[in-house]
């Protein structure tokens, strides 16, 4: 397992310069020129600051990551592109977690931070870029060792050759002379084809530690001293304590404080089962928040009725009312999504350790900035007086990235208020009754076919909340009252549309909602693929064969949605009661999918099989693509089956996986993934397999049944939809 260590930006230049005897380099991030700067020294050179390696005298190769490893890969497929460039095998690289620092920032979002699906697509040319850089700088240390032409020399395994067999040197060797030398102004990348490490399937560096149980997260943590503490909320979001009479659960064994903190109570304990225990016990009277009359029902009522008037138009492009008018045919459809948790395996949990003037905090977080913030503000420290270790996590799916980082403030408070380390763990029931969800939605939609059966007029109307008004990037991504997240995947369609229209109304009311895996496009690419699928039907048309006629101009789409189609085999006869659905999608990447789905004559369903094509541009590591596009495949069938959040006066009705089910392993379909060969620099996978799957899976039940789902989830769908279809018991 990886050594988790957290520096400061002080005992990281210490460790890495005279002390450890090594080479550091810097990697410059585009946006953050200002960071550039070089730092004096005697032993080092020293440059543009953001992400380090480190070379060292015992010929290993340090990497400091500021990006979370949450089970997506990145901490394989990023030391991949620094051996590629820099030749020397992967199993010599060495991950240190940074410090939160500017150094550290994302260069589109400001701040430390992972999510988005960009990890490696900000990476691609830095981490290459600084291992090119620090590969010349050893060739050329090398050459003035044995008074050559640099061009001369080689670098492979993390060994320098020369002109003579004699003439072999390893980077360690160099490290000394290497620091003294001036940095090159430009390195020449290698060229794809003389790739050796990416683009080849690559064991995760990090699977053996957690197969055998020695990998650490955060929820693993233990500091000396630790109390673990469990928080009784209000179950209406908003609600505050009134009044608490705790002595019942004081009298429990191992309870060492029950304190209130912001609105809640804390049952400190010296293990986990004590502290819940014991949280039962507490006699708490709550001042109910302003949702406490909230209904789910009545709020899809209120956004069908929403959807009939004007909203804030998003897109126009085109004469949309003369579309209509001139249209052969007109379809109409609306569509229903329910509000969605995260789920995330590794429950919510944050240790914190807050002594007099400083601040430790170990935490699995998307946010290290955000809730490094967070930690200073609960302890009344400033930022740069707490330490934040950022732990591997069991899943994010944005859930570990909240802008008011409330469960990383949780722990801080705890632990101020008894003096001593505490670990913060949610159950799965907290979380799932108390955290942040994906909007709800309600979409209305209209095309107008010409006749030939290609759409002449398009309009979508959306309802539903933002989630990133009211938090840190409103003033960036909510312009003129849009949620840029809200229309994502419905504004910037593919197909060949003349005349297009989306308006969006937002509502305000609802429990705390946030990024979900694939944000806006987890519900427009339902929306969009299963209208496009309903208008290839009312035109009579192949709904394959459909979109490949409306994506003539984006061949990239194209060929990413013949792959799925091919090895899918959907040009095959199907068995009886079989039917295939198709979807295609860009979020960060283009994949497409294909689902086969058997229904039977009582409405009951199976999908067997999911092909899934994907452009990603220059593929890293094959294995992490196939990996997150199948994790995508079972998170976005998860939610299109079986996902639902409801409230009811106020109060969440799920609580755990009984009633918020994830897909079991005898429901699992078989899943194929292939990937389109491309050059382009490398784009997202973490979400981008999410989208697609529902509306392919709901396509596929509309060719072997013939029933229409327009409400997700499909289980329980009610009037309109598939309202008594039900999956095949295994």
């Amino acid at each position: 397992m990886t050594e988790v260590k957290n520096l400061s930006r002080r005992d990281l230049f210490k460790s890495v310069m005279g002390l450890s005897g090594g080479l550091l380099l810097g990697v410059y991030l585009p946006g953050f020129s200002r960071l550039r700067k070089s730092a004096p020294s005697e032993k080092s050179s020293v440059f543009a600051p953001n992400a380090f390696m480190h070379v060292g005298s015992n010929d290993s190769v340090t990497l400091v990551l500021g990006k979370t490893e949450l089970g997506q890969g990145v901490h394989t497929s990023l030391p991949m592109l620094i051996a590629e460039e820099l030749e020397v095998d992967l199993d010599k690289i060495r991950l240190e977690v940074a410090p939160v620092a500017p150094p550290y920032f994302h260069p589109f979002f400001g701040m430390q931070m992972t999510g988005g699906s960009t990890s490696v697509m900000t990476s691609w040319e830095p981490l290459r870029r600084a291992g090119a850089v620090a590969r010349t700088i050893l060739l050329t240390a090398a050459a003035e060792t044995w008074r050559i032409d640099p061009s001369s020399c080689h670098a492979k395994h993390g060994v320098v050759t020369g002109q003579s067999p004699q003439q072999r040197i390893t980077y360690g060797q160099l490290v000394e002379k290497a620091s003294h030398m001036t940095t090159p102004k430009d390195v020449k990348l290698k060229e794809p084809r003389d790739f050796t490490l990416i683009g080849r399937p690559t064991r995760r560096l990090d699977n053996r530690e957690k197969v055998d149980g020695r990998a650490q997260f955060g929820i693993d943590v233990r500091p000396p001293g630790m109390f673990t503490a469990v928080i009784a909320r209000s179950a209406i979001f908003g609600g505050k304590v009134k009044s608490c009479n705790a002595d019942k659960a004081k009298a429990v064994a191992g309870v060492k404080a029950v304190v209130e903190i912001g609105n809640g109570v804390a049952v400190v304990a010296d293990g986990f089962w004590p502290a819940v225990q014991a949280r039962k016990l507490l006699e708490v009277t709550w001042e109910d928040g302003s949702l406490a009359q909230f209904d789910t029902s009545a709020q899809q009522t209120q956004f069908a009725e929403l959807a009939t008037r004007p909203g804030l138009v998003a897109k126009e492009e085109g004469m949309v009312a003369a579309g209509f008018g001139s249209a052969a045919k007109k379809v109409e459809a609306a569509y229903e999504l329910p509000y969605l948790a995260h789920a995330t395996m590794e429950p919510l949990n944050c240790v914190a350790d807050v002594r007099s003037d400083e601040c430790e905090i170990w935490v699995g977080t998307q946010f290290q900035t955000l809730d490094r913030n967070a930690a200073a503000s609960a302890a009344g420290l400033a930022p740069e007086r707490v330490t934040l270790h950022t732990m591997p996590a069991g899943g994010g799916f944005g859930r570990r990235g909240v802008p008011d980082g409330h469960f990383v403030r949780e722990a801080v408070q705890v632990s101020k208020a008894v003096r001593a380390p505490v670990k913060v763990i949610w159950t799965r029931e907290d979380d799932i009754q108390g955290g942040y969800y994906r909007p709800a939605y309600y979409h209305a939609l209209q095309a107008g076919l010409d006749s030939a059966g290609s759409p002449s007029a398009w309009s979508h109307r959306i309802v539903g909340q933002s989630v990133l008004s009211d938090s840190p990037f409103e003033s960036r991504y909510v312009k003129n009252g849009i949620d840029v997240d809200s229309v994502g995947g419905a504004v910037e369609l593919p197909y060949e549309i003349p005349n297009l229209f989306v308006d969006v109304h937002t509502t305000r009311d609802g429990p705390r909602v946030w990024a979900w895996r694939s944000v806006g496009s987890s519900h427009n690419a339902f929306v969009v693929e299963s209208f496009v699928d309903e208008l290839a039907h009312a035109a009579g048309k192949d709904p394959y064969e459909y979109r490949h006629s409306l994506l003539a101009k984006q061949p990239r789409y194209r060929a990413v949605l013949e792959l799925a189609a091919e090895r899918a085999g959907w040009s095959r006869k199907r068995a009886d009661g079989h039917g295939l659905g198709i979807a295609i999608h860009r979020f960060s990447s283009i994949v497409a999918q294909v689902a086969e789905v058997s229904a039977g004559v009582n409405g009951e369903f199976r999908v067997h099989r999911v092909v899934c094509a994907v452009d990603c541009g220059t593929v890293i590591n094959p294995e992490s693509v196939r990996a997150q596009m199948e994790g995508g495949i079972v998170f976005g069938l998860s939610a299109a089956l079986y996902g639902e959040i409801t409230l009811k006066n106020g109060r969440v009705q799920q609580s755990n996986f009984h009633d918020y089910p994830l897909l079991r392993i005898d429901r699992m379909p078989a899943v194929e993934v292939h990937m389109v060969p491309g050059t382009a620099p490398p784009s997202g996978i973490g979400e981008a397999g999410v989208p697609p799957i529902a509306p392919a899976v709901t396509n596929a039940i509309f060719a072997a049944s013939g029933k229409r789902i327009r409400r997700l989830p499909i289980r329980g769908s009610g009037s309109g939809s598939l309202n008594d279809i039900s999956p095949i018991s295994a």
